[in-house]
């Protein structure tokens, strides 16, 4: 497969064209970049994805898990989100070990993380109503934070890192928090509401921009603070799901989509599929 920066299309006004890049999975979920590959969890495989600008994977296997939002502690120890055990699992470079089970805070299975610079980790347990944001910080012991989410989903760290940004799936919107010193959140405030569609991964890029994966949809689109929608990715009739910004200048907008929204119907399928295309906004914030 050629490199991705080789193919991509460029992003502007309209309907750009993604390139693939790998395929073979099951239900990809919670891309972060990281040391120059592309993580990514497959729910239904029970694994851990690795990608690079290539196209190359390799599989980190969780048996008896389903794997799905990731993130990153500042020593490099990736945590792994179990969605429905509801426990956080730890990878140290050589083994998988629980380091927490958040099954006393989380109303339903867990989702998406974002994890900052102090190492907090902030996990959504994706209730229809009443989900709830659980912080995990750096001695494992965990705090909820936010509540009365509908389907919290992707989560993004401001550049300031003064707030935190969730999309709330069910609520088709985009919700802001101030991150108080203490790793709190509050005064919350809708950042873009009436979405065309259900919100399920996001990242953020250095103007402030918002990519989001719109399930229903079937397309990423680029939403700025008050809902407007300044590009928009049509994925055809496969469905969005997640996406991250990194590469070179964190300027590559990688895709992750499905041929159905709801994971349970895919079980056994291999037709996830991980699509590139080059922006002219970097990324910025965390992850």
């Amino acid at each position: 497969m050629p490199a991705v920066h080789d193919t991509l299309a460029v992003i502007c006004k309209g309907t750009p064209a993604p390139t693939p890049l790998a395929d073979g999975f099951c239900f990809g979920e919670g891309p972060r970049w990281f040391e120059g590959l592309l993580w990514f969890s497959d729910m239904l495989g029970e694994a851990v994805h690795t990608c690079d600008r290539r196209g190359s994977l390799t599989t980190l296997a969780v048996p008896g898990h389903s794997p799905s939002g990731l993130g990153f502690r500042p020593d490099g120890t990736l945590l792994i989100v179990s969605a429905e055990d509801k426990q956080i699992l730890r990878y140290d470079g050589e083994t998988v070990a629980p380091v927490a089970d958040l099954s006393n805070l989380a109303p339903a299975s867990l989702g998406d993380m974002v994890i900052d610079d102090l190492g907090r980790a902030y996990i959504g347990s994706q209730a229809f109503e009443g989900g709830t944001i659980v912080r995990l910080d750096p001695d494992n012991s965990a705090t909820v934070v936010a509540t009365d989410l509908e389907f919290p989903n992707g989560m993004v760290i401001t550049a300031d890192r003064r707030t935190l940004i969730v999309a709330e799936s069910t609520g088709r919107r985009l919700t802001a928090y101030a991150i108080g010193k203490d790793g709190g959140l509050a005064d919350r405030r809708t950042f873009a509401g009436a979405l065309d569609g259900p919100p399920d991964g996001i990242a953020l890029d250095a103007q402030g921009g918002v990519w989001a994966a719109m399930t229903l949809a079937h397309q990423f689109e680029r939403i700025t603070e008050g809902g407007d929608v300044t590009d928009r990715i049509d994925m055809g009739e496969r469905v969005a799901i997640a996406c991250a910004l990194g590469g070179p200048e964190r300027r590559t907008l990688f895709l992750l989509s499905s041929t159905d929204a709801y994971p349970k119907r895919l079980v056994g399928t291999r037709l996830a599929r991980l699509d590139a295309v080059q922006v002219d906004v970097p990324g910025a914030g965390l992850p």
